[in-house]
């Protein structure tokens, strides 16, 4: 315990140093498996439009074709500034992943210590936890936003827990308060369009809680700490919304009806099951094991609120998670690559799960099967954590080497030898659009919009390829939009002994084991025949 009566700012160095090791451990294990890459083909998107932003100018996955595919503009843009200093890709988006994690530990930290602030090492446990946990290390590694969206989402909870203090400032620097953490609600809502939730909850709550001192004043002070959180908020995202109307004709991007509608047969399970869906894959660590301080932790902020309305804001993390989750087993419950749409809710679970696992250490102090048992679970939590730690870069190693076996490899495949102006159509496009630019159908919907509403009909989707004379098609076994005997499927046929029939053969096949070993499959590319007249 004496390690966390260290100064904040030696603490704050020892958080940013564990990050900075997380992410370096898990990219050399990512090399040792097979070489560095990313986890996840969506990851080459933000690249692909970082690049074409630094070096064209334009917001555009395919150059010279405006898109608006990147659901995430504010990490898009962070990543063109590699490009525009002309650091390797690799090495500036890691360390952008290792900032925000040391970010979320130091902010989670102090937001421990807000929240507990009886706890004495509750601030240096908290920020370790976070640094600590092998999803917010994947994600971090991930070279998606998943990482900095978590750390704004901490960042708004953070400020907005600042109401709870002084409260005898003048309209105007509440004003300036409320500006605050609008312009912070808009970075984490241009990380992700969901982080709009967050700024309304952290509004409303501000609202129920009556933070604002003298009733009489109370309207006013709302209003002016109310109008600065409105601008702040307008005024960062109103940018881009323009942008989406100016390309798009719509306020929001279309990548998530894409999602929306490839996802929609889950929307089919029972509303209970897709909760469980949702949530299994965080179970995996030693967050399991602090849910019990976290409930803990609730009751004991739930008699806090009893004697001080101001502290309902200390709900606002669950009232997040709540939110969050349900949003996506509402709409879009796809739980695949380790829950990645609801990572981002885990910092909240750890800000109460450690310490009310503190809490319950402090208070079974004297009983000695108590004190055995809390300490245990405090143990626990640490042992299975750091176990965790090591089976995630491992776990994140295999997974770049799926992606760079099938879709990276394809992409290198597609360059050398198909031409760059024939048309294809492609159901991952991120590595593609980064190795191999050229004219695609995008059979995922994200830059061909026209795709969604027949996102599921492999017939239409063989028509429209029909009709816009796609000469490729690139996909996945089980994203392939026809029978694998379909005579359009190219012209040269093999006897396939696993189906006990002829299939049409692929130009291209990764034959990576990797894939398959996972559940998955190997990457085909078809040369396209199309009869007379579909044109």
């Amino acid at each position: 315990m004496r390690l966390f009566r260290l100064t904040p700012l030696r603490r704050d160095a020892l958080i940013g140093l564990l990050a900075l090791a997380g992410v370096a451990a898990y990219v050399i294990a990512s090399a040792i498996i097979h070489e560095v890459g990313f986890p996840l083909d969506d990851s080459w998107i933000h690249q692909t439009y970082a690049r074409n932003l630094a070096e064209r100018g334009e917001w555009a996955f395919v150059p010279g074709e405006p898109s608006v595919a990147s659901t995430s503009p504010l990490y898009s843009v962070l990543l063109t500034v590699g490009y525009v200093l002309n650091i390797r890709f690799f090495a500036w988006t890691f360390a952008l992943g290792a900032a925000a994690l040391a970010a979320a530990g130091w902010i989670g930290a102090r937001a421990g210590e807000q929240l507990f602030p009886a706890l004495p090492w509750v601030g240096g446990w908290t920020g370790l936890a976070m640094v600590a946990a092998w999803h917010l290390v994947w994600a971090a590694a991930s070279g998606m936003e998943t990482m900095l969206f978590s750390t704004l989402s901490l960042a708004v909870v953070w400020i907005a827990w600042r109401e709870l203090g002084d409260l005898s400032q003048r309209s105007r620097a509440l004003f300036g308060r409320g500006l605050l953490l609008g312009v912070v609600g808009a970075a984490l809502t241009l990380t992700r369009p969901e982080g709009a939730g967050l700024v309304a909850l952290a509004g409303a709550m501000a609202l129920l809680a009556g933070p604002f001192g003298d009733p009489r004043r109370a309207w006013r002070t709302y209003g002016a700490w109310g109008a600065g959180l409105a601008l702040g908020w307008l005024a960062g995202v109103a940018p881009y919304l323009a942008l989406n109307l100016h390309i798009d004709g719509s306020l929001l991007p279309n990548t998530a009806s894409a999602k929306q509608a490839e996802n929609a047969p889950a929307l089919d399970l029972p509303l209970l099951e897709r909760y469980v869906r949702m949530l299994l894959p965080l179970v995996a660590g030693g967050q399991l094991v602090l849910l019990p301080g976290a409930a803990v932790a609730l009751r004991e902020l739930a008699a806090r609120a009893q004697s001080d309305r101001r502290a309902v804001l200390y709900f606002l993390p669950l009232a997040w998670i709540i939110v969050d989750v349900s949003a996506y087993a509402l709409r879009l419950p796809a739980p695949y690559q380790h829950g990645r749409y609801v990572i981002p809710v885990l910092p909240h679970v750890l800000l109460y799960g450690v310490g009310g696992t503190l809490i319950l250490i402090r208070n079974n102090r004297r009983a000695f099967v108590r004190r055995v048992l809390a300490r245990s679970l405090g143990l626990s939590a640490i042992a299975i954590m750091v176990g965790f730690w090591g089976i995630g870069a491992q776990t994140y190693g295999r997974d770049v080497r799926i992606i760079n076996t099938e879709m990276v490899d394809t992409a290198h495949w597609v360059r050398e030898n198909l031409p760059p102006d024939e048309l294809l159509a492609v159901h991952d496009i991120g590595a593609i659009g980064y190795y191999a630019p050229r004219p695609i159908l995008d059979l995922a919907g994200l830059v061909s919009p026209e795709v969604v509403p027949i996102i599921r009909d492999h017939a239409a989707l063989m028509q429209l390829m029909c009709e816009r004379d796609a000469r490729y098609l690139m996909v996945l076994p089980d994203q392939r939009p026809a029978t694998p005997d379909d005579p359009r499927l190219g012209t040269e046929t093999v006897y396939d002994p696993d189906l006990g029939a002829t299939i049409r053969k692929p130009l291209f096949d990764t034959n990576a084991p990797y894939s398959p070993a996972a559940g998955g499959g190997n990457m085909m590319i078809y040369a396209l025949r199309w009869p007379e007249g579909c044109r």
